[in-house]
């Protein structure tokens, strides 16, 4: 009998399960397939944790993952001694379905074990989860969310103390305690209540809120342009049904903003997204609801964030029509509206940094030379950042002041140490408001900024890879790049391939030359002779190759014609 088998077995024949879970489990007793993809392997635990579908099995999110998987992180923080169990953990949940089940169960875990747990009253943004771990001293942080991933998924986002995500060697620690533990077996638990009670559950709530919106509220520079703008500035809202619905409106008012119109549909909490396909703010098609009540109103601007309230989305109108502000592109504007804003009011620190992911944007770098602002990159993902900013400070040698990445997400201010929608949507309206004063739009500040820093275009493709077969594709596509690279993609010459796996630079006909600053993560970057950039990186929470296309050009449509240059090249590579 197979591994996925004897799994199986081992579920059904299991007490712990309820009826219901039974039910599911024998349903599918003359589905093969079923009981393979649900039984081949745990999911895998990584540095943003776990994510996967509700459903009954190893392979998904359910209450027997979610205790397994909390046993083996009380085992980690209980194994930095007693104070890290009295500094103990922050939990938040966000609206998706199963959200606060997890949350509690998460919680009587942690409390079993003897540590100190903060549980939030409902559900909060993942930057709130953030700033509760530093605000509050903990020693960890948990965050029941998928993010913006489809209604069938939840997940399970882990933080150390420092407020960023778990670095690699504890949550390498939490896979290993997985490893070597039964899920049924290997937890401790106690009564929700009673905990609560005794006060080894602490629920927060309110007086959270208002310690981060005022450290949100801090971070606003001009609020002056936002008054002089109020009176005829519109601003459509939509949370997609999640965490920002409270958070972000209070935001924009204190900011001043008078005119906000929230997509009442949308702010409707429901884990099953019902007004959407997918409730990503990176999806332009997500706004229709959005995009209707601002042609209603006459609205400037529209905001989206995703359901735990880390990422953040915006529509511009243009004429009749409302056009996307990519991710790369509200980075750029924000990263100069920052800069600028700070030198005119006397804010800027000493030394300013910025930092942005290697599949960000080659603009970010132009514009912080041409400002004199220090910029390092980092991998993707803000604990990478966050780590960097650590380390500016220890040293003391930059103050960061502006971190994004391509997808949408946005870091400022030392409260939190993860994209945060929040004060994102904050600045967003402030730096409209300051262009509305001027009569311009987001857009022809972008148009502004290409002729003053130079033309960039970007693109990001998803080679997708479905099935038990999939994650062999990606891995012989990543095998074949390097064993035997393209010496020119789509024409043009490839000058140099950093492979982030081992950190190494290669230049055609010389071999290896240096080393990147950085190394460890599954990316090969190819720099191309016209000065474009063509990257290729397995996704990891999904089984999906990503392609980034990183294009510098003359004029905005010699970089479009690279775009669908290099876009058909990239398609090629799935095949």
């Amino acid at each position: 009998m197979s591994n996925y088998k004897e799994e199986y077995q081992h579920w059904l024949d299991n007490p712990a399960l309820s009826e219901a879970e039974w039910k599911e489990l024998d349903e599918i007793k003359d589905d093969e397939k079923e009981i393979e993809s649900r039984f081949f392997a745990p999911l895998e635990f990584g540095t943003a944790g776990l994510r996967g579908t509700m459903k009954v099995g190893l392979h998904h999110m359910n209450i027997h993952i979610i205790r397994h998987a909390t046993q083996a992180f009380a085992d980690v923080i209980a194994a930095d001694g007693e104070e890290a169990k009295r500094e103990g953990i922050a939990i938040a949940h966000d609206c998706r379905l199963n959200g606060r089940a997890f949350a509690e169960e998460a919680a009587c875990v942690m409390a079993a074990n003897g540590i100190k747990v903060r549980l939030f009253d409902a559900l909060r943004p993942t930057p709130e989860l953030s700033f509760a771990v530093r605000y509050y001293g903990c020693r960890a942080g948990l965050n029941i969310t998928a993010s913006h991933n489809p209604k069938e998924y939840n997940g399970y986002k882990v933080y150390w103390s420092d407020g960023a995500q778990l670095p690699p060697q504890k949550a390498e620690a939490i896979a290993e305690n997985m490893r070597n533990s039964d899920v049924f077996t290997c937890y401790k638990t106690c009564n929700f209540d009673e905990a609560v009670k005794d006060g080894r559950i602490e629920i927060i709530g309110e007086e959270t809120d208002e310690a981060f919106l005022e450290r949100v509220m801090a971070q606003a520079i001009d609020k002056e342009a936002v008054k002089k703008a109020a009176d005829d500035f519109k601003i459509v809202y939509t949370p997609f049904h999640g965490c920002g619905y409270k958070l972000v409106p209070e935001a924009l008012k204190r900011l001043g903003i008078k005119h906000l119109y929230p997509v009442e549909e949308q702010m409707v909490l429901d884990g099953s997204f019902p007004t959407v396909v997918s409730p990503n703010p990176e999806n332009p098609e997500g706004f229709y609801l959005a995009v209707d009540l601002a042609k209603k109103v006459g609205s400037d601007l529209i905001i989206g964030t995703d359901p735990d309230s880390d990422r953040v989305g915006t529509m511009v109108r243009r004429g009749d029509e409302y056009v996307t502000i990519t991710g790369n592109q509200m980075g750029v504007l924000l990263l100069d509206y920052v800069i600028n804003a700070k030198k005119a009011t006397g804010t800027m620190p000493e030394n300013p940094g910025a930092l942005c992911s290697i599949v960000t944007t080659g603009m970010t770098r132009a514009v912080c030379e041409y400002n004199n602002v220090h910029f390092e990159d980092t991998f993707t993902g803000f604990k990478f950042m966050a780590e960097r900013v650590a380390d500016w400070e220890a040293a003391k040698s930059y103050n960061y002041i502006f971190a994004f990445e391509e997808s949408y997400g946005y870091m400022m201010g030392d409260y939190v140490r993860d994209k945060d929608a929040v004060t994102a949507s904050m600045m967003i309206a402030e730096m409209a408001a300051h262009y509305h004063n001027k009569g311009m739009t987001l857009l022809d500040a972008m148009d502004e900024l290409y002729k003053k820093y130079g033309y960039y275009k970007e693109k990001t493709l998803n080679l997708v890879m479905p099935g038990l077969d999939g994650l062999a594709k990606m891995k012989k596509l990543m095998d074949d790049l390097r064993s035997n690279p393209p010496e020119n993609i789509a024409g043009t010459e490839v000058l140099r391939i950093r492979d982030y796996q081992d950190g190494s630079i290669a230049v055609k006909g010389l071999g290896k030359v240096d080393k990147t600053p950085f190394f460890g993560s599954n990316v090969l970057f190819f720099e191309l002779a016209d000065g474009s950039n063509f990257i290729v990186r397995p996704s990891g929470t999904e089984p999906k190759v990503k392609i980034y296309l990183l294009i510098r050009g003359k004029s905005e449509q010699e970089c479009e014609e690279k775009v669908e240059k290099y876009n058909n090249y990239a398609e090629t590579l799935g095949k």
